[in-house]
């Protein structure tokens, strides 16, 4: 993308217009292709964290759920060492549970019984 690109989309008003998350997406598809490139598999790096299967939190009450957790807080260090930006252990966790790598519908949820067996294959 060029300087234009991110001109372009800074004055769209569908997305988040911050440079900084403009730029660390520009960012973040480089560094994803950069470790494709050397043979590197992401969703495999991805799932290492939970090896390869999801947590199944067992939440009596939302309260209990956390917002991040030691294994986020290991993932957006891995992360950031592989050249990723605006990749906090918030938005790892955020990451894991939209992706199902760990599952925190608490107990009594409908959504619960509804969530799939993935894991990585």
């Amino acid at each position: 993308m060029t300087e234009k690109d991110v001109e372009t989309l800074l004055q769209d008003p569908s997305i988040i217009r911050h440079r900084g998350k403009i730029n660390a997406i520009i960012n973040n598809a480089r560094a994803f292709l950069a470790m494709e490139a050397q043979g590197e598999d992401f969703s495999e790096f991805i799932w290492q964290f939970v090896d390869g299967k999801p947590i199944d939190n067992q939440w009596q009450t939302i309260s209990q759920v956390p917002a991040f957790t030691e294994i986020s807080d290991d993932m957006a260090k891995a992360l950031k060492k592989k050249g990723f930006k605006f990749v906090g252990t918030t938005t790892c966790y955020a990451f894991m549970q939209a992706v199902g790598m760990v599952n925190d519908h608490i107990l009594c949820c409908f959504c619960r019984q509804s969530q799939p067996e993935s894991s990585i294959k």
